[in-house]
């Protein structure tokens, strides 16, 4: 289908497009901006007056739920879900049930998510096999069947000699290894950030060492063995100048940084909200400010949504005991909107964060508007103001800390390889 979006305000951070043009669409794939090509005819034409015309959106960290736990959410519903907040790819962990440590798994995950003509799901595979942190996964049949790259999810590898070997197995191959830094002994049972807040509720704290002591082990190991690391949903102001270190040194490392994070302190949770029961905890201030200077500065590379839906009964419980997570996938951008206009972030620079850079990442065909790239494309409404209600989410998972919130900008039309998926 030829496809003529006109009058929009096309962004693309990677080629560096900021101006009123026009995109034309032919066969699934971009084939021209500013000027249409010879012989072009528009079978539909989209008029995107005051409207913003960007790459679709790349998220880091989504989990779709299956195979295995569909009565929190389901494949379907979280891929309507993505394609409704201009999300066009996606990385799932592998902490499904059963875990995707079996090439067969993952091929599975990729023809479902294929034929549902949604957003493209990119799995990550089990570093070790059920995630157990003992016996590496079978990495090179994973990477043939689908796997982008290899996670432990939330579950640390507390053998450093484990994580030693993935590190010189992922180094050979080019494999880049997504971990999550958390010390696990020192994180044990613990539910909020170690500070005056979960002092005064009586919560078992999660100290900010925690990350830190992972990640002087996990930077040290790459600097070794020179593997590709990327470390998920950095949340302290120590990790921030971990990372930026490391980066000055050398060494292969990239980290993201949740949506949450930039939004939410410890002070949040401070009523037991069980919707601000995440991992890692939030924080403090000072780390949230810390966290953001890393984003301007280049020190983190992307922001995601840590998206993480379950059931309602689930959250009802007390704080402690109530299931980890919140629902990001549909709320990322307005989010990250948000953020970047109290920080004064140009428009431009925002979107990288959640298109080309975690695309560069992954490695994959996504977050810009090249000629013959395929057509993903989020066109929104800049100016739209609309409220965040948990029963009008295209998610199976209503668990948001920001359900109620007055919000500026709204996604109205998401194409997915020149097909529009999604349109208000």
């Amino acid at each position: 289908m030829n496809i003529h979006i006109k009058n929009g305000r096309v962004i693309d951070p990677k080629n560096a497009i900021d101006s009123q043009q026009d995109v034309f669409i032919s066969a699934g794939k971009i084939t021209g901006i500013g000027t249409a090509p010879v012989g072009f005819k528009a079978e539909t034409t989209i008029d995107a007056s005051n409207l913003v015309v960007c790459p679709g959106l790349v998220d880091l960290s989504a989990r779709l739920r299956e195979p295995g736990d569909e009565y929190k959410a389901t494949l379907i519903s979280e891929l309507q879900a993505a394609v409704a907040g201009g999300v066009t790819s996606l990385a799932c962990p592998p902490d499904t049930d059963p875990v995707l440590d079996e090439p067969g798994l993952v091929e599975m995950l990729k023809y479902r998510a294929i034929q549902q003509g949604l957003a493209h799901v990119y799995p990550l595979g089990a570093i070790t096999r059920q995630l157990q942190g003992k016996a590496l996964s079978e990495m090179s049949e994973l990477q043939t069947a689908g796997c982008v790259g290899f996670s432990q999810a939330n579950v640390a590898i507390a053998d450093t000699q484990v994580l030693w070997r993935a590190m010189e197995y992922a180094a050979t191959f080019g494999y880049t290894l997504f971990l999550h830094a958390e010390e696990p002994f020192l994180a044990q049972n613990g539910v909020a950030h170690d500070g005056e807040v979960a002092t005064r509720l009586g919560l078992k704290g999660i100290p900010s060492a925690a990350e830190a002591l992972a990640l002087a082990s996990i930077l040290r190991i790459a600097q070794e063995t020179g593997a590709k690391v990327h470390i998920s949903r950095l949340s302290t102001a120590e990790g921030v100048t971990m990372i930026r270190a490391a980066k000055a040194q050398n060494v292969k490392v990239s980290c993201d940084v949740s949506i949450n994070q930039l939004h939410l302190t410890e002070h949040d949770i401070a009523y037991f909200n069980a919707h601000c029961h995440l991992k890692p905890p939030v924080r403090t201030q000072r780390d949230k400010e810390a966290l953001t200077l890393g984003l301007k500065d280049g020190t983190i590379d992307a922001i995601c949504s840590d998206h993480t839906p379950v059931d309602d009964d689930a959250k009802l419980a007390p704080f402690a005991e109530a299931e980890i997570g919140a629902t990001g996938l549909e709320l990322l951008l307005v989010l990250v909107l948000k953020w970047a206009q109290q920080e004064k972030i140009a428009l431009h620079k925002a979107l990288a964060l959640i298109s080309n850079h975690p695309a560069n990442i992954l490695g994959i065909p996504a977050g810009d508007l090249a000629t013959l790239k395929p057509a993903d494309i989020c066109i929104f409404d800049l100016n739209e103001y609309w409220q965040i209600n948990p029963n009008n989410l295209k998610s199976q998972g209503k668990n948001s800390p920001f359900n109620g919130l007055e919000i500026l900008g709204k996604v109205k039309i998401t194409l997915v390889n020149g097909q529009i998926v999604y349109q208000t």
